[in-house]
């Protein structure tokens, strides 16, 4: 099992990932989503500068959000700066899709966007929107083609399973394994969060509501954009959640419902944190040491072979060493 970690991009994320590669971590993944958090590319480039082992890349990418000439070049740069330690997910789109009112992209133009990059990168020519396009740029403008790098697909779900079979180096899944997952690929990553309790603390502590908080509130956000009101409406606290969301114009309800995603509860969110975290710890890394142990295990044995671990809250660095010791990292 290799322990990575995974960030909600922010101005602070280099120095994150700085410490990561300290602490042992295999690989740092950040989020794309340009309504909530810097631009992924610029982030990742400060990453390379202040690190040397860890390896770097973007969880997810969203193929709505750029052209693949862009991104394409993005991977050249970054390959360049740090070269051997880049590997780029991408998928149809959760927060980087819902935050700009759009729904999930269709797999098919999610299939035919990998296509295209893995042409660009492998200094082939491809169509895109009519168009033949190639990567043109010279020595010195981004490391040379083929480029080789990993690219997973960031799949939940028999449809994105598909593509990733035919076209990933592996599986990139959020909150639970797919079992389907291992007959796919030999990478199978997984997207978890929570926090490590120190002794004698509980879920109701301050430090972990505020630790643990804004991955737990994510059941709300997912729930309702997934799979509607009826079903939010069973979680705990879910129906006074869902009325105050829709409380809010319907033309700016993904706004409310998506604010402070991944980083802190909203104001929707903070009445009902505390009594979701119990439901939230029992299929996310909340627990002690001991425990996150075994669910790191459990995970193992569920099929996973990567653990990206998404620390939250005001104190980034705690909850990074908290983890690499309960993970049993060493430098």
């Amino acid at each position: 099992m290799e322990i990575s970690c995974a960030f909600a991009t922010s101005s602070d994320t280099p120095a994150h990932t700085e410490l990561a590669e300290a602490l042992g971590y295999r690989r740092a993944w950040l989020y794309d989503s340009p309504a909530l958090y810097p631009d992924v590319w610029m982030v990742l480039a400060r990453c390379a500068e202040r690190t040397s082992r860890i390896g770097l890349g973007p969880g997810v990418l969203v193929p709505s959000l750029r052209h693949p000439m862009v991104n394409a070049a993005a991977i050249a740069e970054l390959a360049g700066l740090a070269p051997g330690r880049v590997a780029v997910a991408i998928g149809s789109g959760f927060t980087g899709r819902f935050t700009l009112g759009k729904r999930p992209m269709p797999w098919r133009q999610v299939a035919d966007y990998v296509r295209c990059l893995r042409a660009l990168l492998a200094g082939e020519t491809a169509q895109w929107d009519g168009a033949t396009i190639q990567m043109l740029h010279l020595p010195g403008f981004g490391a040379q083609r083929p480029i080789e790098v990993p690219i997973l697909i960031g799949a939940d779900g028999p449809k994105g399973l598909a593509v990733a079979a035919e076209l990933g180096d592996g599986v990139f899944s959020a909150a639970l394994p797919q079992p389907d997952a291992v007959q796919v690929a030999d990478w199978r990553a997984l997207l978890s969060s929570g926090t490590v309790l120190e002794d004698g603390e509980d879920l109701s502590a301050e430090r972990v509501i505020a630790a643990a908080g804004p991955s737990a509130v994510m059941l709300y956000h997912a729930t309702y954009e997934r799979a509607g009101a009826e079903v939010v409406d069973a979680l705990p606290g879910g129906r006074a959640w869902r009325e105050a969301i829709e409380a809010c114009p319907e033309s700016d309800r993904h706004l409310a419902i998506h604010a402070g995603h991944a980083v802190a509860a909203n104001p929707r969110d903070e009445p009902h944190v505390a009594d979701l975290i119990p439901l939230a710890s029992a299929a996310s890394l909340i627990g002690t040491a001991e425990q996150i142990a075994e669910k790191i295990a459990g995970f193992a044995a569920a099929g996973v072979t990567e653990i990206a671990y998404q620390p939250a809250g005001p104190d980034i660095p705690r909850e990074l060493r908290a983890f690499a010791a309960a993970a049993g990292l060493s430098a």
